[in-house]
């Protein structure tokens, strides 16, 4: 239920501030949430990036203000934060259909209404996780620095980029893992590689990361990657943590691609993240 209190609070947050000069590690730092795993929870809850919603809700909120008689399309341009008439005229056609111009004239806008998020009882999904404490270990990993715009096509491409370059060679590729580069900034790092102990010496270009002693859930994945590997994320932030007491550590995140066919209906891999009861 926290998770959800979060979210409700984080959207608040920006509907209270729409005509400011927000951006989501503001958004994200108001509710206590590093920006990557608050960027992954919004777009995961609501299929959209946070600035998608604060652009969708301006245009939205611009659209009704330019229906009442006086409002001049400069002064609402520049309340929502577009520089220029000639910049907002070309969202605001985007999202309407119409120019800022023709809305007088008694033409359809569109309307997009601000976020609630709920728990709902329906579509409930079984999950396969266990909670285990682990010590702390060392990850050996071939890493690359991203921001959450990079990462959806940057991430493909760096795992083909490690077989490309033959990287396995020098360390086995099972572990996927993210963590937060610097605190409260908008970069990760995200690392492809194996247990430090499966390794005698550090390759060159790789680097050790030492993990902390957590408390992990740990979720079973069946299917073929990355598909079934994406939906239990998806399962992760819109069910299990808004109907548990566990809270999420933000600090890493693994996948941990198991021997196999990963892309086998029967393929098994695991989402790891740490967490406090």
């Amino acid at each position: 239920m926290e998770w959800v209190q979060s979210m409700n609070k984080a959207i608040e947050y920006m509907e209270e501030h729409l005509t400011e000069d927000i951006h989501c590690e503001d958004v994200a730092g108001y509710v206590h949430i590093s920006v990557f795993h608050f960027q992954r929870m919004f777009h995961l809850l609501t299929g959209m990036a946070v600035g998608e919603y604060l652009r969708k809700r301006r245009l939205s909120l611009a659209g009704e203000e330019l229906t009442r008689r006086d409002t001049k399309v400069i002064d609402v341009a520049y309340k929502y934060g577009y520089h220029s008439p000639e910049s907002f005229a070309k969202a605001f056609t985007r999202f309407h259909g119409i120019a800022p111009s023709q809305v007088k004239k008694g033409n359809e806008l569109k309307s997009f209404n601000k976020l609630v998020v709920k728990i709902s009882l329906e579509g409930g999904t079984v999950m396969d996780y266990r909670i285990e404490k682990k010590e702390e270990f060392r990850l050996l990993v071939y890493a690359k620095i991203f921001t959450d715009e990079s990462s959806e096509k940057g991430i493909p491409a760096f795992w083909e980029e490690y077989y490309q370059k033959e990287m396995y060679k020098k360390a086995p590729g099972y572990l996927g893992i993210c963590a937060q580069e610097k605190e409260g900034g908008g970069e990760f790092m995200y690392g492809i590689g194996c247990d430090a102990d499966d390794v005698k010496e550090i390759p060159e270009g790789f680097r050790v990361i030492h993990i902390p002693a957590y408390t992990w859930a740990i979720f079973k994945c069946v299917g073929p990657t990355p598909d079934a590997i994406q939906k239990t994320w998806e399962d992760i932030y819109r069910e299990w943590l808004p109907g548990t007491d566990y809270a999420l550590i933000p600090d890493y995140e693994i996948e941990n691609y198991l021997p196999g066919d990963n892309t086998s209906r029967d393929y098994v891999s695991e989402i790891w993240i740490p967490v406090a009861d």
